[in-house]
């Protein structure tokens, strides 16, 4: 519902990546792992189109010549810099946020690995958020003028694209219905829920996972006050759904959190 499984292939021309931010490492890939970058990466299915052969693959290989190493707490890419890259996560966790003309910030995704960052600013070739890192993380990028030439040549990869493209519509979309018809509860079971089967995805567990955000980002992103975000964890763990602990979270009844989500969806609508 929040952030489905945007996917891309990771690939960079150095001259096209914005400037270093202070902090941040950028390192060359030479020609004797660029395989291990992109067709023999752990996030492949995640990134590469399906159905790629030798010479598509080939090609895709050959554009990976850097990845950015971003320190916890460090700025990807700001509200109004200039987009001339994707961002492909390796690893790590990122939160997209934009700030109100009275300095709040308000919280409009999180990412993590397998994800892109930066879509926000294809449309008017500048940033309209700001993407910081919740953990240690990587990304490798993905020029977009490049992306274009791919997508002319790799019928398949023009495929890709819209389908990001469509994913990241699905998503607003899930976020407008979260935030105009679900209650407080419902938000919070249909956020983690969305969180564990997106970690699930890449291959961790589908029961436990840890909170890279804090819970006033939560709030933030839910629509919600820090308050009613730690009422609800409490409720939940009194009700025996999960267990907390600090910052991890063991989910216990997958198909009680699922059907608190339903109710939102059983409630008749107001039009």
């Amino acid at each position: 519902m929040f952030d489905p499984l945007p996917t891309a292939s990771p690939s960079a021309i150095q001259a096209l990546i914005p400037p270093t931010k202070r902090g941040s490492t950028v390192y060359p890939i030479n020609s004797h792992n660029i395989k291990i970058a992109c067709s023999n990466c752990n996030l492949r299915e995640l990134c590469l189109p399906l159905g790629l052969n030798c010479e598509e693959i080939a090609k895709i290989d050959t554009l990976v010549n850097m990845r950015r190493k971003i320190k916890k707490g460090e700025i990807l890419f700001h509200t109004g810099e200039r987009f001339s890259s994707l961002f492909a996560i390796r690893t790590g966790f990122f939160k997209s946020s934009v700030g109100s003309a009275e300095g709040h910030e308000q919280v409009t995704g999180f990412q993590m690995a397998g994800e892109v960052l930066g879509l926000d600013g294809i449309s008017n070739e500048h940033h309209n958020c700001d993407a910081m890192a919740l953990e240690d993380s990587e990304v490798c990028g993905l020029p977009f003028e490049r992306i274009e030439e791919l997508s002319r040549e790799i019928v398949s990869m023009q495929r890709h694209m819209n389908k990001i493209l469509s994913r990241e519509i699905v998503r607003e979309n899930g976020v407008m219905m979260l935030l105009g018809s679900m209650r407080a509860e419902e938000r919070m079971a249909a956020f983690l829920l969305n969180l564990v089967d997106r970690l699930h995805a890449r291959g961790f567990s589908h029961t436990e996972l840890v909170l890279r955000m804090s819970r006033a980002e939560i709030g933030s992103y839910l629509g919600l006050k820090l308050e009613t975000v730690s009422r609800a964890f409490s409720k939940f763990a009194e009700d025996g759904l999960i267990a907390v602990e600090k910052r991890n979270i063991r989910i216990l009844r997958s198909d009680l959190l699922h059907e608190i989500v339903g109710r939102a969806d059983a409630r008749p609508s107001h039009h």
